[in-house]
């Protein structure tokens, strides 16, 4: 009789991600995992003791991707940025997976590489040690609800797309002067959330890291 193949980590981790790309946290559990691997639920906790150590698992693969290859240089602010704009196009490539850094975390390996960077960059910045900690925090917190943030775009089809913004023509430019009137003064100033969301992304980080570099003795 032949045996059951034993799925190796990465393996597990490859289906789990193919998976992730087409659903949400949520939805996604160990059985379907394991369905799609043609095995049972059980022998993927022989790799993981749960669905949320899974998942920060594979939330740290994306960390590691954006680290490959990743060289600092320049001062302390263009580090920080640079570093952002790495985990931006990283989970670009896979919005899914954003939100489940977001919410999960991540512990492993990739986690630790991007911790390392962004505390030796914010010790180069001539902030004192004790305040590194908290400034560090602040930023982690922002970039990580940027980049959900633009995942959750990402994520919609075209047609998607296309009736959100159907939506906000109707909700912006139609609004009613008399209800709402500096909506109606500003409405064809105002763009949709997913126009131009690289520029934001830097300028919001900027203005954080100019906030940290005005604190400074």
């Amino acid at each position: 009789m032949t045996g059951r193949r034993r799925w190796s980590t990465e393996e597990i981790l490859d289906t789990a991600a193919e998976l992730l790309r087409t659903s949400d946290a949520e939805s996604f559990s160990v059985r379907k995992l394991a369905a799609a691997l043609g095995t049972d639920s059980s022998s993927m906790y022989r790799h993981f003791r749960n669905k949320t150590e899974l998942l920060r698992a594979v939330a740290d693969r994306i960390l590691l991707t954006a680290m490959d290859g990743y060289h600092p240089e320049g001062d302390w602010k263009q580090r920080v940025t640079a570093l952002a704009l790495c985990l931006r196009e990283a989970f670009g490539e896979q919005p899914q997976l954003a939100g489940v850094w977001g919410r999960f975390g991540s512990g492993g390996t990739g986690s630790r590489l991007v911790m390392e960077e962004l505390l030796q960059a914010l010790r180069t910045s001539g902030l004192p040690d004790e305040e590194v900690p908290a400034r560090y925090h602040r930023i982690v917190i922002l970039v990580a609800a940027l980049i959900a943030s633009e995942a959750g775009i990402g994520t919609l089809t075209p047609k998607e797309y296309e009736q959100g913004m159907e939506q906000f023509r109707v909700a912006v430019l139609g609004a009613d002067p008399e209800h709402f009137p500096a909506l109606s003064h500003f409405a064809r100033d105002i763009r949709p959330l997913g126009v131009d969301r690289r520029a934001a992304f830097e300028e919001i980080l900027a203005a954080q890291l100019a906030h940290i570099e005005a604190q400074m003795p």
